[in-house]
């Protein structure tokens, strides 16, 4: 039996209810006036017929009903549902929901339905016939809704949309743009305790991350779009807009491939106080997994394992000298050992020779017996300890043929203020050097400091009068702003002691632009072969000035007044007490340049000394000695270098180191047939 109109509209309110439980509604985009014109013509032939000058199903109601409520959908499994989705077994209307159906599919989601009224649309009116006078009883399309699906705020509908559309947008910007890898990366630093609250984000990624496998297991932008649709409806801003949360720059750089140490410092600067510094190394576990793999693959494993190399360990054709009397048991006492505490004065000495290293190891170390260094507080970052492997005949890790490395003070391979000052383009060869150096811890200090100094006529250099032609003196390195790790330093240097007046340089740091960093500076005063280190580790307020030395010039010699502690009086370093001659057991290069090698990395010169201990616990390996095979796993072979640390052994050999690619300078007696006093320079 054909259906008539109310029977029609009872089947549209039935499905309405199927497709809207759990769900929500969306809205597709039409041409309302088409899709009018569509409803209507969509009538088969004669089942329309005119009333009143217009079609019979024509009425403002309807009209209303589908310009404004015909494009309402729900997502089912990623497919749209339309309100037009079901049979109505009846001629004259299936035609209609056929095409209202297809119409419906062939459009996108463009917004979430929101509406105050809990009815859409008029369910039945009355009008009287004026000939018949009789009641004609007239349906209307028209649909109850849920109170849930009812906007019950005091926002507008269209605050609500523009909202849920604004994170349905972010929501898939974040799907599309950041991998599974990242995700799974930052919540294996959150596990290891490695990211600065990253608690606070482990269930909100947990929760992203199967968003995001679900998101990429569709293989269609269609059912992709309508996923994001029904998901970001009810996710909210933390997850629904996780691209602009801190943790989302994180992620992006991640996903964008940035180095991830990088990436963690730039999350950390955003969410981290000034003064926070990482607990862990970053690594994840599928990097160490993959850098284990890497490893046993290569037979590197047992190369793992370090420890304090002793002569024992080396060749006699790596030795640039040795010396015999030291092997032997030096006299002991109550006398010589409170000799040993006297400290001498390294300007007291005479007739020293100037000699370069080469000249040195070629013309002197052959006919030498004995050598003896004097170990001023300026070297104590030059020691070094050389390490080899626990076993012997383990595969080489590095870049050269032989198993071994070493290690400098403070688990550093090179580094000073001078070095970087040349680095910068200072000039670090004048007769007077005032150098400051800040921004060199692992977090970041943005401060713009400045050096000057004040002459004795009162003039001053500094940024703004940076160049004095009368004194030879000027600032020839000016850092405003310092950049992410790395050393910011500034240098104030005088090429000429004919033009330098005589009386007080006055040498001040000071804060002139403080931009939140916490940490304080490092300075370097050097003059006569001297070289004066401070460490001045407080904050400086803005605009704080920082008086660190007076040097007085008498028109030959220099002489200082330190207002910071400073690093020349006598102290214990490694076993050993500065300022002393200390005996040298054993001269050589560096592993890198054993056995003839050449051009593999920067040539360091190794002067062990007798009785020296390393009291550190250094690293067994640095990135930069490794082989480019390890390369890719070098935030993990960093934490192993750093974990597994190089063992204790009786003799070993530590004393100091120096590189050839910075310029540095020591004294050592030389007794052969004749004793001479000579002052290497590197």
């Amino acid at each position: 039996m054909e259906s008539s109109f109310k029977e029609f509209k009872q089947k549209l309110q039935a499905n309405f209810s199927r497709i809207t439980k759990d769900s929500n509604l969306f809205e597709v985009e039409i041409n309302k006036d088409e899709f009018w014109e569509l409803y209507l013509n969509s009538f088969p032939e004669g089942t329309n017929p005119i009333f009143r000058q217009k079609r019979e199903y024509d009425c403002s109601c309807c009209r209303s009903f589908i310009k404004n409520f015909g494009n309402v959908v729900t997502i089912k499994n990623n497919r749209i549902v339309s309100i037009w989705d079901f049979e109505t077994e009846s001629s004259t209307f299936q035609p209609v929901v056929n095409a209202l159906y297809n119409y419906v599919y062939s459009k996108r989601i463009t917004d979430v339905y929101v509406t105050k009224e809990n009815k859409i649309g008029t369910d039945v009116n009355f009008e009287e016939d004026k000939q018949t006078k009789k009641i004609i009883e007239w349906n209307h399309f028209c649909i109850s809704l849920d109170n849930r699906l009812v906007n019950k705020t005091n926002s507008s509908n269209a605050e609500i949309q523009g909202s849920l559309r604004d994170t349905r947008n972010v929501f898939k910007r974040s799907l599309d743009e950041i991998n599974q890898d990242a995700i799974e990366t930052v919540l294996e630093l959150i596990k290891s305790n490695t990211l600065y609250k990253g608690n606070e984000w482990d269930a909100v990624l947990t929760e992203f991350l199967k968003y995001k496998k679900e998101y990429s297991k569709l293989k269609t932008l269609y059912t992709k779009d309508n996923y994001v649709w029904s998901k970001s409806i009810n996710i909210g801003n933390v997850i629904g807009k996780i691209k602009n949360h801190s943790i989302g720059t994180l992620l992006m750089n991640i996903s964008e491939e940035m180095d991830l140490d990088e990436a963690v410092r730039k999350y950390e600067a955003i969410v981290a106080p000034t003064n926070y510094k990482r607990p862990k190394a970053i690594f994840t576990k599928k990097m160490l997994d993959d850098a284990k793999k890497t490893l046993e693959d290569l037979g590197l494993l047992d190369s793992l394992d370090r420890r304090h190399a002793t002569l024992n360990d080396i060749t006699i054709n790596n030795i640039l000298f040795s010396n015999k009397d030291v092997v032997k048991k030096l006299e002991s006492g109550i006398f010589e050992e409170m000799k040993s505490d006297v400290s001498i004065n390294p300007k007291k000495f005479s007739k020293v020779e100037d000699i370069t290293i080469d000249n040195f190891i070629d013309s002197v170390l052959p006919t030498a017996n004995s050598v003896e260094l004097f170990l001023e507080n300026k070297h104590c970052k030059n020691m070094v300890s050389l390490i080899a492997p626990e076993k012997s005949d383990c595969l080489t890790m590095f870049k050269w043929n032989n198993r071994f490395s070493w290690a400098y003070s403070g688990n550093i391979t090179d580094s000073n203020i001078k070095e970087n000052v040349k680095n910068a383009g200072g000039d670090v060869t004048g007769v007077l050097r005032f150098s400051i150096q800040w921004n060199d811890d692992v977090k970041y200090n943005p401060n713009d400091f400045d050096a000057y100094c004040i002459e004795p006529n009162g003039n001053k250099i500094y940024f703004g009068s940076k160049i004095n032609q009368l004194t030879s003196g000027q600032l020839d390195v000016d850092i405003i702003h310092p950049s992410h790790n790395q050393p910011a330093v500034e240098n104030i240097t005088w090429s000429n002691k004919v033009k330098m007046l005589k009386g007080n340089y006055k040498f001040f740091v000071n804060n002139y632009n403080h931009r939140g960093g916490s940490d304080g500076f490092k300075a370097e005063i050097e003059f006569d072969g001297q070289l004066y280190s401070f460490d001045y580790n407080k904050e400086l307020k803005y605009k704080e000035d920082v008086n660190v030395a007076n040097v007085r010039f008498d028109g030959n010699v220099f002489s200082i007044t330190e207002l910071l502690p400073s690093s020349v009086s006598s102290k214990d370093v490694w076993n050993l007490k500065s300022n002393q001659f200390v005996p040298v057991s054993v001269i050589m290069n560096s592993p890198n340049y054993w056995d003839l090698q050449n051009g593999i990395g920067n040539k360091h010169y190794f002067f062990m000394l007798k009785d020296c201990i390393n009291s550190e616990n250094p690293n067994g390996f640095y990135n930069e000695f490794l082989t480019e095979d390890l390369m890719k796993h070098k935030r993990v072979l960093e934490a192993i270098g750093g974990k597994m640390r190089v063992k204790e052994t009786e003799n070993q050999l530590s004393g100091v180191g120096f590189s050839s690619t910075m310029r540095n300078e020591v004294i050592v007696k030389v007794k052969g047939n004749i004793e001479r006093m000579l002052k290497i320079k590197f």
